[in-house]
């Protein structure tokens, strides 16, 4: 999720654990530990396009950090803060939770997060919310806000509190019941359309739970549809992406490509650059792929070989512009209007 979210996740959970010895250092340090595990960005400059894909939401969103770091990070906020009541399991709880509800959180997103590295680098991922949704993070925001004003002792501090947390949760939880229903739709319109397909992925378009995506995978290729919660029928229009597998026969072997196949999980499909090949990673999708006739895929990697034989990889930026007339446009798809 984007970084505000999981600053008022954090901020919350450490209210949760210690706002009542804390007060509002417990919110403090909350958000703190809700964006450390985000700070593996920093990394970038020292990795190539492939390195940064695989290293992002690796080791510091895994339970094996939270394990390990948690107790560290706990015993220096202890001795920093041993005027306070807080405990050392206080602060030792306190960043684990910080550091595990991250990762959870991000895990119901597109991308993937290695909960369990190092024993894997197998990316979890739900597809039920997309990475900012103003639906999750702005009640969550308004009840932490209210937290601040009230003294640690006060009851209507935990309840503005756990109201926070509740509301976020009931969402989250409608989300996964709202996929579920749209996964329904795009199955049935699939048979009804004679389209056989191995597996399909239903996520979440941007900044809603509404308006979902499938893409399926197919023997040849891959379909990919868009479905409403509020269409009025399931009759879903389908376009057909080819996978064209034979185009990367040159490039596999190589650690590096073999390592982004990997990580977009067999949903990608290739077309022939300029000079080389351009994979388009399909968990994604396409951002203005609702919109009939259009749809460049979000994530797209232009890889082609040097004179020396060796492969460079590039991403393309393919994010569309957005306007008012878009975000009109958007928001009657999203509300059922095709």
């Amino acid at each position: 999720m984007d970084s505000l979210t999981q600053i008022v996740l954090g901020a919350a959970v450490g209210e949760a654990v210690a706002g009542r010895n804390l007060g509002n250092k417990a919110l403090l340090w909350g958000a703190i530990a809700g964006t450390i595990p985000d700070l593996d960005v920093l990394a970038n400059p020292l990795l190539d396009m492939v390195g940064q894909l695989s290293f992002h939401r690796s080791v510091t969103h895994s339970f094996f950090f939270a394990i390990i770091t948690s107790p560290i990070f706990g015993w220096v906020l202890w001795r920093l803060y041993k005027n306070e009541h807080a405990t050392f399991r206080d602060w030792t709880l306190l960043f684990f939770l910080g550091f595990t509800t991250h990762a959870i959180l991000d895990s119901f997103t597109t991308w993937g997060t290695q909960l369990f590295w190092p024993f894997t680098n197998y990316g979890v991922a739900f597809y039920n919310i997309f990475v900012i949704d103003p639906l999750y993070t702005v009640p969550f925001l308004i009840c932490v806000i209210a937290v601040m004003f009230y003294d640690r002792r006060n009851p209507k501090r935990r309840r503005w509190n756990n109201a926070g947390l509740i509301i976020s949760s009931l969402y989250i939880l409608f989300s996964f019941g709202a996929q579920a229903y749209a996964k329904s739709a795009f199955q049935n319109s699939l048979e009804e359309q004679g389209i056989e397909y191995d597996s399909q992925i239903v996520k979440a378009t941007p900044l809603n739970t509404l308006l979902w995506s499938a893409t399926a995978e197919a023997e040849d290729g891959f379909y990919t549809g868009f479905y409403s919660l509020l269409d009025k029928d399931q009759n879903i229009r389908y376009s057909f992406e080819p996978r064209q597998e034979h185009l990367l026969e040159e490039f596999r072997g190589h650690s590096k490509m073999e390592r982004l196949l990997e990580i977009t999980k067999g949903y990608h499909a290739v077309e022939t650059a300029g000079e080389g090949i351009h994979i388009k990673d399909l968990r994604f999708g396409q951002f203005d792929g609702w919109q009939e006739g259009k749809g460049q895929y979000v994530f797209v990697y232009h890889v082609w070989r040097e004179d020396d034989g060796s492969l460079h990889f590039e991403e393309i930026n393919n994010r569309p512009k957005i306007d008012v007339d878009y975000l009109k446009a958007y928001l009657h798809r999203i509300t059922g209007i095709k």
